[in-house]
């Protein structure tokens, strides 16, 4: 058995709201979007994320998450140049010990999105 790959699903009430953060902030597109459901498909490059109104059957009284969710990028320097005036940040760009340049942001969700580059691949 083999796993093919992991595409998070992100409980938002702001279902719109959530894709046009985006769409607009990030550049993800919008693949498809069921709003019977309460459902949209998001994806950029190799990345993929469903977003999903929250399921009646759990409890949920505002968007959680124990972790984040870490992008990995070709050019973190330049991202960063094109995201920290347009979100609220929670880290700024810094290289780390364990060979990473990274920065945080928060989505219009509050869910906290890290964007990292391995520093052995960042040109001069």
């Amino acid at each position: 058995m083999k796993l093919q790959f992991l595409r998070p699903m992100l409980w938002t009430e702001k279902l719109d709201e959530t894709i046009e953060f985006y769409t607009k902030v990030l550049d993800f597109t919008l693949g498809n979007k069921n709003e019977e459901w309460g459902w949209a498909h998001l994806y950029k490059d190799n990345v993929e994320i469903m977003l999903a109104k929250p399921n009646e059957h759990e409890p949920f009284d505002k968007p959680t998450f124990t972790g984040s969710f870490y992008f990995i990028t070709d050019d973190v320097d330049k991202l960063w140049q094109n995201l920290k005036d347009k979100t609220k940040v929670c880290y700024d760009i810094e290289d780390f010990d364990w060979e990473m340049r990274e920065f945080a942001i928060y989505d219009n969700n509050g869910y906290i999105l890290q964007f990292g580059q391995n520093i052995s691949e960042i040109k001069s």
